[in-house]
């Protein structure tokens, strides 16, 4: 690769680097949207889970039209390139966020089910043009930690998220009347969409697919990665997403935070943050970078985030995150810079924290729940390089499919919300459980490439 061509693609890579962070900001901010919504309308957890299942049925919808598309006609985003994809993607997202100013009008649940779903379809495009874009920006065999750098970036988004709109929406506007408190901070989100469209128009970004390379047909699902990976996916992305929406429930019960709605959001940053610090060391254990500058910058980062923590919170909370930031830096060691190895470890240790969380209370089974983040950091973007490696020109038709599957962030909430309802919100951490056990299978076996047929 020449010195113009690196160049070339750092630039495209730092300039996609605001898109992973706004998708992960408003991807989370449904997990203030939910207790907001659900006390709006009187809702039970089952019917405001329905808020995450009309966003991620989006993808999947999406993803069939996409798929449908490419298997007939043949691959979309090899035909318009990937800047294309994404700016429509923009739009779209765009003209979601505006729907939720006629929806908080009209004081209508599914109005807003509706914007929701319009703004996941643009971030269904997003996500199936950006993802491989990013993996393919550089040689494959450091194609994770591009990826997970990117997604560190949107860990940042899903970070600010939390404490910035549960003040928003439960403190700033908290005067306003039913659900009015969403019409301004989504008129603004609107905005930012529109200008990132105009902005990635202007932006110089490298074409790297070739329109004569468009072939009809299923040429994907002939890779095994990839559709064990489809399955990883979706667990992933519904056991993520389940927590994430159950976290404001759950840290509020008696016996285990005891704590207000409000309070309870700076906790569920602190989940998402943990997926932005364990994606940016993920960058670093999955790149080239020498060894000794990895156990120099790895141990900073986590020092970094400790340092952080307390001072945003209080050192107390700090000291025992600190205890889960070894154990990740801990995991990262022992997965010796292998996207597959990581991806095991972290996930067994994730079933480990649920077990732990479903037999106790408190402080335990508040902070080895929050403390999941840190593990799932590398968890997409392992399953996704894994899944995508060695599609060549099916790699676009491939990240559709995966991309569909993120539907599991649509159904394992709906499914935990029905546990929840009927068992208890402790109790209903169950679900999660099973996502990562097929994780688990598939970082020590069923990532293996090959092709059927």
């Amino acid at each position: 690769m020449s010195s113009n061509q690196t160049q070339t693609y750092r630039i495209a890579f730092v300039n996609l680097t605001f898109l992973f962070f706004m998708w992960g900001f408003m991807t989370v901010l449904n997990d203030i949207l939910i207790p907001y919504l659900k006390n709006a309308f009187e809702l039970s957890h089952t019917k405001a889970m329905l808020i995450q299942f009309a966003f991620f049925m989006s993808y999947f919808i999406g993803s069939i039209v996409y798929f449908i598309i490419s298997v007939s006609k043949g691959d979309p985003i090899i035909k318009i390139g990937y800047k294309k994809g994404i700016i429509i993607g923009l739009l779209i997202s765009g003209f979601g966020a505006l729907l939720f100013y006629p929806a908080a009008q009209f004081q209508m649940y599914g109005f807003f089910l509706s914007a929701l779903f319009v703004m996941g379809l643009g971030f269904t495009l997003l996500q199936i043009a950006a993802n491989p874009y990013v993996a393919i920006l550089g040689p494959e065999k450091s194609a994770s930690s591009r990826l997970n750098l990117a997604q560190g970036f949107n860990s940042l988004g899903t970070t600010i998220a939390p404490v910035l709109g549960g003040f928003l929406i439960f403190t700033f506007f908290k005067d306003a009347v039913g659900s009015d408190a969403v019409k301004i901070p989504y008129l603004v989100f609107a905005g930012i969409f529109f200008l990132m469209a105009l902005a990635i128009l202007k932006i110089p970004l490298p074409r790297v697919t070739n329109p004569n390379e468009v072939t009809p047909g299923f040429g994907a699902l002939k890779y095994p990665q990839l559709v064990f990976g489809m399955i990883a996916i979706f667990m992933y992305v519904g056991g993520e997403v389940s927590i994430g929406s159950m976290l404001i429930s759950y840290i509020t019960l008696p016996d285990i935070g005891g704590i207000t709605e409000a309070e309870a959001s700076v906790y569920v940053s602190i989940y998402w943050g943990g997926q932005m610090i364990g994606r940016f060391l993920g960058a670093i254990s999955l790149s080239d970078t020498k060894k000794w500058m990895k156990l120099t910058l790895m141990p900073a980062i986590s020092v970094m985030a400790f340092l952080i923590l307390g001072l945003t919170t209080n050192f107390a909370s700090a000291s025992i995150y600190l205890i889960f930031l070894v154990v990740n830096l801990i995991g990262f060691l022992i997965g010796k810079s292998l996207p597959n190895r990581t991806l095991f470890i972290f996930a067994f240790i994730n079933i480990a924290f649920l077990i732990i969380a479903l037999v106790t209370t408190g402080k335990i089974a508040l902070w080895t729940i929050i403390s999941i983040g840190l593990f799932n950091s590398i968890m997409w973007s392992n399953i996704f390089t894994l899944s995508i490696s060695g599609l060549g020109k099916y790699t676009s038709q491939g990240s559709s499919l995966l991309v569909m599957m993120i539907l599991g962030g649509a159904l394992l909430p709906l499914i935990m919300g029905a546990v929840a309802d009927n068992y208890g919100v402790h109790m209903s951490f169950i679900i999660p459980l099973f996502s990562y056990i097929y994780i688990a299978f598939y970082g020590i076996s069923g990532y293996k490439p090959g092709k059927a047929g």
